[in-house]
């Protein structure tokens, strides 16, 4: 009596060597985007992670937002407003580039004026730095001393202003 072969099934999902190919990230980067909880991967039955096909995008995502100057906490957090159970809409990708739109547009605005203020510091030589506009508006580390308190070590963050 003959017996018929067993169906093997294929696990579904993608490979990491797969989604390794069509984003250009290392093997070892894609791990690491799982540890940080960017992608999630199902596991088969011998442990092999498979990916969705939505997360060929979550990754493009995060390397152009990386590329944008956002962090893996910013990128994270706007991919956790993604639908879980289902692959995201152009909708849902919308909302968060009109909220990552914001930052940049804040950012830009930021380094325009940085841009505006640095050509009266290059080369004043404010030692004291009581007139420095970018790193002593109104001369607010004069409450720690004397002399370039930047310089001798006290940060910003030491007295209570932003950088």
């Amino acid at each position: 009596m003959k017996t018929t072969p067993k169906l093997r099934l294929r696990p579904t999902g993608l490979t990491i060597g797969f989604i390794s190919e069509r984003t250009g990230l290392a093997p070892s980067a894609i791990r690491y985007y799982e540890e940080e909880g960017i992608v999630h991967p199902h596991r088969t039955d011998t442990g092999q992670r498979r990916f969705e096909r939505a997360d060929i995008r979550r990754l493009s995502f995060v390397m152009i937002s990386q590329s944008l100057g956002f962090s893996i906490a910013e990128i994270r957090t706007a991919l956790d407003s993604l639908p879980a159970n289902r692959t995201p809409t152009k909708a849902d990708w919308q909302a968060i580039s009109e909220s990552f739109r914001q930052k940049l547009d804040d950012r830009i605005s930021q380094m325009t004026k940085l841009r505006e203020q640095l050509d009266g510091c290059i080369g004043c030589g404010c030692l004291s730095l009581s007139n420095c506009k970018l790193y002593n508006p109104d001369d607010r580390a004069r409450t720690r001393g004397t002399g370039p308190r930047y310089l001798m070590g006290d940060s910003p963050s030491d007295l209570g202003q932003d950088a």
